[in-house]
């Protein structure tokens, strides 16, 4: 079971990132709603990530032991990667906007 999670995380999280660079593109282009609009779809992504994320800290927290390997060190370094880089994308967004309405 934790093999499924760990790549569901990296796969959620390759998406949501993905969505967060296209919503960029999007936003450097002029097309706002687009741009807003594929945020969220990063988000929704982002959540499912997170959720999977949860489970496995709820069964260590619960006392069955989740076994550390190099490929959840890499879902969680992709997935807090994922994170911050949305977050990043998200104020370019706005700053986009900004300068659009100027």
């Amino acid at each position: 079971m934790n093999e499924e999670q760990i790549f569901g995380i990296i796969s959620y999280a390759g998406d949501a990132k993905g969505l967060a660079y296209e919503a960029l593109d999007k936003a450097e282009e002029g097309d706002f709603d687009k741009a807003n609009e594929l945020i969220e779809e990063s988000n929704k992504m982002m959540k499912e990530a997170h959720k999977l994320q949860t489970k496995m800290i709820h069964q260590e927290a619960a006392g069955d032991p989740v076994s550390v390997n190099i490929i959840l060190i890499h879902a969680q370094d992709h997935l807090m990667t994922a994170m911050s880089e949305k977050n990043l994308i998200e104020r370019f967004i706005k700053m986009y906007k900004k300068m659009d309405e100027r």
